[in-house]
């Protein structure tokens, strides 16, 4: 799986999505939001997560507008 800074991922274990910051070999630096509104940086193992599928939202205004 090819990461780049800016894609959105999750542990495969569940979680919160992440933030992709940056990609060093199998390293992936990751930033999110905690609930009082800190940010939190972690590297991770690449094998450790999924890359969420972004969702258009264009492609969800277009479903609502034909019901």
């Amino acid at each position: 799986m090819e990461l780049k800074a800016g894609d959105i991922v999750m542990l495969k274990s569940g979680g919160q999505p992440l933030t992709v910051a940056d990609v060093k070999g199998d390293d992936v630096s990751c930033l999110w939001m905690g609930a009082e509104g800190d940010l939190f940086r972690e590297t991770l193992p690449l094998a450790v997560l999924e890359r969420l599928e972004e969702v258009d939202e264009d492609e969800d205004e277009d479903d609502d507008d034909e019901e």
